[in-house]
């Protein structure tokens, strides 16, 4: 039975990734930090059926500890401090675990066994102020926030490991992917769940930043599948994983109160509180070597991910 380990196994995409490996038959080990206040809640339905250990990307012996005892033939690195506006509050922590955390995972991988498969979750962010229109593994990087700059550390170092020491390194390049389970920190979910909100009569107004900005967003659930994919292709890669359209957060808006019967601009306030110190360009993806490659489709629909949201904070509302 293949053993898969997993960081950041109580965020939205480590549920979602550790409900796939366990129906492909891989035993489940979670890493969590002691210290960490990590709600259990997206992963409450198969507590019992993954290990959940302790351990910390910024203590290179806990996870040498954790890779000698649970010997996994796969580790899928997913912690990360990844909201960017906080990555501006707190640069450092960034930096040491979304960037410097990868090393030190990497480097626990070299001494314990350097034929454990390594994916590490790099994120669209990297691009920036982008250089070019669609972005695929050869654009250029240019991240404009700390999150970003940690995360091109992180997949730069991945990249140096896989050359330098032949070892099965993958980066997946991922674009934004939503889901019920995602933050309510995250704009995408902050709509979704105010909505409803709206809709009981508890809140009157959303506000929020700037509405142009445009994604490339697409199902949480579908992305962690192209992570798997990844790891069973014969040689380690960077592949992008997006939809390969864009949509801004007014279509966004749009589309989830116009699910309920509402008009968004009945409700939606602009704030410049919510507008990002440097704010990020027309990120979209170009996935077509994850397609040609890996045989990876994204299966839900820019409308459907909406209304799978709304729908879900609809009824965790009403049994609330």
């Amino acid at each position: 039975m293949p053993t898969a380990l997993i960081t950041g196994i109580t965020g939205q995409d480590g549920s979602y990734l550790a409900e796939l490996l366990l129906e492909k038959g891989y035993e489940v080990v979670g890493m969590v930090r002691r210290s960490s206040m990590a709600t259990y809640e997206r992963i409450e339905h198969i507590q019992d059926d993954i290990r959940i250990v302790p351990g910390d990307l910024h203590d290179q012996s806990s996870l040498v500890s954790v890779l000698e005892e649970y010997k996994p033939t796969e580790v899928y690195n997913l912690a990360a401090q990844s909201f960017v506006p906080t990555s501006w509050n707190q640069p450092l922590l960034t930096g040491e675990v979304t960037g410097l955390g990868v090393t030190r995972l990497l480097e626990a991988i070299r001494l314990v066994n350097s034929k454990i498969k390594f994916y590490q979750a790099s994120s669209s962010e990297m691009f920036g102020k982008v250089m070019e229109v669609p972005q695929s593994e050869s654009t250029p990087l240019y991240p404009r926030s700390p999150y970003g700059v940690a995360k091109v550390y992180g997949h730069w170092i991945t990249i140096n490991y896989r050359e330098s020491f032949d070892m099965f390194a993958t980066s997946g390049i991922l674009f934004n992917h939503e889901s019920p389970r995602r933050g309510l920190e995250f704009v995408t979910r902050k709509i979704s769940h105010t909505v409803a909100r709206i809709k009981f009569g508890q809140v009157k107004e959303l506000r929020l930043g700037n509405l142009e900005a445009q994604r490339d967003w697409g199902f949480a659930g579908d992305y962690v599948r192209a992570m798997w994919m990844m790891l069973q292709h014969q040689t380690p890669d960077n592949f992008v994983i997006g939809t390969g359209e864009t949509h801004s957060v007014r279509e966004y808006c749009e589309l989830a109160f116009g699910y309920l019967g509402l008009n968004y601009q009945d409700y939606v306030v602009q704030d410049p509180k919510f507008y990002r110190p440097a704010e990020v360009d027309l990120l979209i993806s170009d996935p077509s070597r994850a397609n040609n490659e890996l045989g990876w489709k994204p299966s839900v629909s820019f409308k459907e991910l909406v209304e799978m949201m709304v729908e879900s904070d609809l009824q965790k509302l009403s049994k609330a």
